[in-house]
């Protein structure tokens, strides 16, 4: 499938900010150096930075044009739809400890398609409420394969881009197909020292994995919410009314 105009645009700006060019709060190009250098219309420019605005990329200001973010935004586990952005269902995020090496347990081994004894690399996140108090914790787990393609997974700083654009530009794959499992539980000990709560609590787990269009897993997430700050409503038909 060909890559349209806009969608260059956006990749472009992306890889400017994911190697530092352009640092949060700076002013990216204008729309009118932007359809010159690429020779495209002001529309295309507009629908490749609508793109980085879903992203949670960037932001417009009012008559100065489209900033670099101040704070990333990461996303609790699940919920990945299609037509969902990360800036609809983002927050503030806090990358815990360094990113290590390990052998996860069962059921995210098998979500991974790892045998017995075989690591993936785990990497951390708080994910925040609007007052900076914590929300979800996200356990991302990803396989060596992709990990040896993507180095910034093992660093310690936020992937401004996202981790699933960032392994998009450097693998070429994308997540095709979503899987959730959400169960509860009481919280642990270490869960409620993250999660600032005090035992007994509750919490909800959502074991999520994303898999590309050959089937092969690119991420599994492990989130835990504290059962006081989890909803989920559901909309849908029942029939003709009989």
């Amino acid at each position: 499938m060909a890559v349209l105009k806009y969608e260059l645009i956006a990749d472009s700006l992306r890889q400017r900010i994911a190697d530092g060019e352009f640092t949060p709060d700076d002013l990216l190009p204008s729309q009118r150096d932007l359809c010159a250098q690429w020779d495209v219309s002001r529309a295309t420019v507009i629908k490749a930075y609508d793109l980085l605005v879903q992203d949670g990329l960037v932001v417009a200001r009012q008559g100065q044009g489209f900033h670099v973010v101040l704070t990333p935004l990461a996303r609790p586990a699940g919920g990945r739809k299609a037509g969902t952005t990360r800036a609809g269902g983002g927050r503030a995020f806090t990358i815990l400890g360094a990113p290590v090496r390990e052998v996860p347990s069962g059921r995210i081994a098998t979500a991974l398609g790892l045998g017995e004894g075989q690591r993936a690399l785990r990497r951390d996140r708080l994910v925040q409420l609007a007052d900076g108090s914590p929300l979800s914790l996200v356990q991302a787990w990803f396989p060596l394969d992709i990990v040896e393609q993507c180095p910034r997974l093992e660093g310690t700083k936020q992937i401004v881009e996202g981790t699933t654009r960032y392994i998009l530009r450097m693998t070429g794959r994308a997540p095709v197909r979503g899987t959730d499992i959400k169960t509860v539980r009481l919280g642990t000990e270490t869960e409620g020292h993250v999660l600032e709560r005090s035992l007994p609590f509750a919490v909800q787990i959502v074991l999520h994995t994303a898999s590309d269009k050959d089937g092969r897993t690119i991420v599994v997430e492990h989130g835990v919410t504290p059962g006081d700050l989890w909803e989920e409503t559901d909309a849908y038909p029942m029939g003709n009314g009989h």
